[in-house]
């Protein structure tokens, strides 16, 4: 008689444990966090006052749900985000935007980092000073802190190059709102030099450019000159320093929504090759991924159009549709929702919650699938 030996479920968890311990830890590294500025801001901090999370119930929602609100961000970082497999090369520094008086680091924040990692680009997300003072004297060139702030990302982010992996020649900026008016106000100003009579001069190599190569200007605010909008702010006239640009705005965006009709007039102008997506709704604020909206999948159309600046490789189309065919739902039944993200928290943060894409639950349903919008963007 063959005797049976009893399987004890612990045990063979523990032997997995023992037996993928790199894997483990490679799973739950958190993303590298730096300060811009080591040892110190170029200018005074503007309150004494704690990072907070100023978050209320009655908030907007981003991408159909709540997101963070950080204010009184006075000790700025860069995260680090590595994509999820493939890596082209290529970065993007990613500015959340919040009217220069908060950052919403996850709704535009990490959502973007998502969809870059996914198609192979390392997001690299800028916690900038935040809150400016209101109106003209929180903008440059009254207030030069945030563009400071911008520029030292960008050379930081070449500086480590190599060790990042990533293509020097390939990095780019990415900002929403507030953050897209600081992202075309660097695309135009890099060559600032205000810090250099700043206490933070010593942790600046003007060696270092901090040009962008190209541009992702999402529902941008502040560029043109207010009440008629119909003008471009001076400050951010395309110059000699202005790379390639994607914009998106929506019609019914009811203060900025001629920001982009400006800035994209002025860019054709200059002859710097532009891409203008302009939605009939959306309204101002909506994210990555608006649920049940015309510009759901507007993350597609910027894939596709980072291939054809040469920033991602032309796809491959076996390949997407394989993936289509992957993320079909045969059964009807409707995708799994998008996990929610987790941002850099308040505070001088020393780890980060790493971005992850969905994992699958064994236990699940086979018929429900992924929602593809979540990460999967290319066209």
């Amino acid at each position: 008689m063959v005797r049976m030996k009893c399987f004890s479920p612990a045990l063979a968890l523990a032997s997995l444990l023992l037996f993928f311990p790199a894997a483990q830890a490679h799973s739950q590294s958190p993303p590298l966090t730096l300060p811009l500025w080591p040892h110190a801001t170029p200018e005074p901090p503007a309150t004494t006052a704690p990072e907070t999370d100023t978050t209320t119930p009655t908030d907007n929602f981003i991408s159909g749900r709540r997101v963070v609100r950080l204010t009184n961000v006075t000790i700025p970082t860069l995260t680090v985000y590595p994509p999820h497999g493939e890596n082209t090369g290529a970065a993007v520094l990613v500015f959340p935007g919040g009217g220069y008086r908060i950052l919403v680091t996850d709704g535009e924040g990490t959502d973007a980092c998502h969809w870059l990692n996914s198609v192979g680009i390392t997001c690299i997300l800028v916690k900038y000073r935040v809150a400016q003072p209101a109106g003209d004297a929180g903008h440059y060139p009254a207030d030069p802190a945030d563009l400071e702030d911008a520029q030292q990302a960008m050379r930081l982010t070449r500086a480590h190059a190599a060790e990042w992996h990533l293509d020097p020649t390939h990095i780019g900026v990415m900002g929403f709102s507030a953050g897209a008016n600081l992202a075309a106000l660097l695309c135009t100003h890099p060559n600032d030099d205000h810090v250099a009579s700043t206490p933070a001069a010593p942790d600046v190599n003007p060696r270092i450019s901090a040009r962008a190569d190209f541009a992702i200007i999402v529902y941008p605010a502040y560029l043109a000159i207010p009440p008629a909008n119909t003008e471009l702010n001076p400050v951010y006239a395309p110059n000699e320093f202005t790379p390639s640009t994607f914009l998106i705005q929506a019609e019914n965006d009811r203060t900025y929504a001629r920001n982009a009709l400006v800035y994209y007039g002025a860019l054709l102008d200059a002859h710097i090759p532009a891409e203008l997506h302009f939605y009939a709704t959306g309204g101002h604020g909506f994210g990555m991924h608006p649920p049940n909206a015309p510009e759901e999948n507007w993350p597609r159309l910027a894939t596709a159009w980072l291939r054809t600046i040469n920033i991602l490789p032309p796809a491959d189309d076996h390949h997407d549709h394989h993936r289509d065919d992957r993320n079909a739902n045969d059964s009807g039944s409707a995708p799994s929702p998008c996990p929610t993200p987790q941002p850099p928290g308040p505070g001088r943060p020393t780890t980060t919650p790493a971005i992850n894409p969905p994992t699958p639950n064994p236990s699940s349903s086979s018929t429900t699938q992924p929602n593809p919008n979540c990460w999967s963007t290319q066209p």
